[in-house]
């Protein structure tokens, strides 16, 4: 298998709490640590795109990951990201990069956090991206949609097809 690129954006994956001030923040990727802990043995090149919550995300922004698929030389794609605007990141990506795989996934709850969903998440998109035909998808929950039947459920916080 050919390596594997994984662009980190940011999101609740990479969060961290702050007891004092009782908030959520983005200080820095966990992704290195995670697949170490995992016992990852792909080959996979992680690079960090931008860092944010994908709530401040801008149409520039999606435009800017976009690009950067584009031009990874590797043809699979793994894309940390927020859960809140994941779905619109992914149809940018299906209407501008139609010649790889890409899956985006994220996390509910941080990788700090015990319960976090993270790890599962990861290893659940790098096998996704391995397997999957050429295209987009949100993997989320064990789970793989296409940008265009997906949706965020606000009344229970999973994905779910539309």
């Amino acid at each position: 298998m050919p390596p594997i690129k994984i662009f980190i954006t940011g999101g609740t994956l990479d969060k961290e709490y702050d007891p004092v001030k009782q908030v959520l923040y983005i200080k820095d990727t966990h992704l290195p640590e995670m697949l170490e802990k995992s016992r990852c043995r792909l080959k996979v090149d992680v690079e960090k795109l931008i860092f944010m919550d994908s709530l401040d995300m801008t149409m520039d922004d999606r435009l800017y990951i976009s690009n950067n698929c584009k031009k990874a030389k590797e043809k699979h794609i793994v894309i940390t990201h927020g859960t809140d605007t994941i779905v619109e990141t992914a149809k940018v990506l299906q209407e501008n990069v139609p010649d790889k795989t890409i899956v985006l996934t994220g996390a509910m709850i941080p990788y700090t956090i015990d319960s976090s969903c993270s790890l599962f998440n990861v290893g659940s998109a790098l096998a996704f991206v391995q397997t999957l035909p050429v295209g987009v998808y949100v993997s989320m929950d064990g789970r793989y949609f296409k940008p265009d039947e997906v949706r965020k459920s606000k009344e229970t916080g999973e994905f779910e097809r539309i």
